[in-house]
């Protein structure tokens, strides 16, 4: 019996960083979707988006939190081995939850090889100059690092809640320094998120590695958005969010039919039973 691998079968190439790097120099937005699990996850395989972010916002998406703080560690790992196992193509990054990271390079890296081997192909966390150190440890230990400016989530309470950031001078001029540093440091894209979209553009400008918009207006390299709130589901309708389905109210109105066929006696019908 032969010993040589199977050859790969016929289809899209599997995303990797520098596809992305190849998306910004040629001008090709790119896409970024969360995901939680094997339904999310192969359904947007499906569509052809790029990236999988299985985002810490699980917390407040699919666990009932009230902030993305109260996500655990082992939170993303279950979720990102759900993401993982389901698909091929895209690229999928993970977050790296509160407090895994913030405390040194030691436990970023010892979090972030866990997350590698739940099956992220990258990891992300939040903040400039303060986690260089942790970015540093991480590409050198050979994992892959996605930098977040701007409005960090994980930040909330020290941030005084959901605020645009840069938007004076002294802020845009920090959040391009950051976004420097971060390169210098190792980084393979940076998302911004709540920005004005001239301090994105600058920021898109300045660096080399791509940048990844949500509410940071047009000009970053690639967009991502929170699934739910793309797709209509969790009733979120902030500026920056386009609902390009209703899915919220679809659902209603199924679960409302079902109730309505199982009262009436109308479900389950004898084509639904058996002998």
């Amino acid at each position: 019996m032969s010993s040589a691998p199977t050859p790969p079968t016929s289809g899209p190439a599997k995303i990797r960083l520098r596809h992305l790097l190849d998306a910004k120099e040629r001008g090709r937005p790119f896409t970024m979707l969360t995901a939680y699990d094997q339904v999310s996850a192969q359904v947007f395989e499906a569509a052809g988006i790029d990236v999988l972010l299985v985002g810490d916002s699980v917390g407040t998406a699919v666990l009932g939190y009230s902030s993305t703080t109260s996500t655990t560690h082992q939170d993303m790992l279950t979720f990102t081995g759900a993401v993982a196992r389901s698909v091929h193509r895209p690229l999928v990054v993970a977050d790296l939850a509160f407090g895994t990271y913030q405390t040194g390079p030691e436990d970023a890296v010892r979090h972030g090889v866990e997350l590698i081997r739940a099956g992220a192909e990258a990891v992300k966390l939040e903040g400039g100059h303060e986690i260089v150190p942790q970015v540093r440890a991480l590409v050198a230990a050979g994992i892959p690092v996605i930098g977040h400016l701007g409005f960090t989530p994980q930040s909330v309470n020290a941030l005084s809640g959901h605020r645009v950031q840069g938007r004076e001078t002294a802020g845009a001029d920090q959040l391009a320094d950051d976004a420097i540093a971060l390169q210098e440091a190792g980084v393979s894209a940076i998302v911004l998120e709540l920005v004005p979209a001239a301090v994105a553009a600058r920021i898109t400008e300045v660096v080399a590695v791509p940048t990844i918009g949500i509410g940071a207006g047009p000009d970053c390299d690639g967009q991502v958005l929170v699934w739910q709130d793309m797709a209509g589901l969790s009733g979120f309708e902030g500026r920056f969010v386009r609902t390009f389905a209703h899915l919220r109210g679809q659902l209603q109105t199924a679960a409302e039919e079902y109730r309505a066929a199982v009262t009436s006696r109308a479900y389950p019908g004898p084509e639904h039973s058996f002998e």
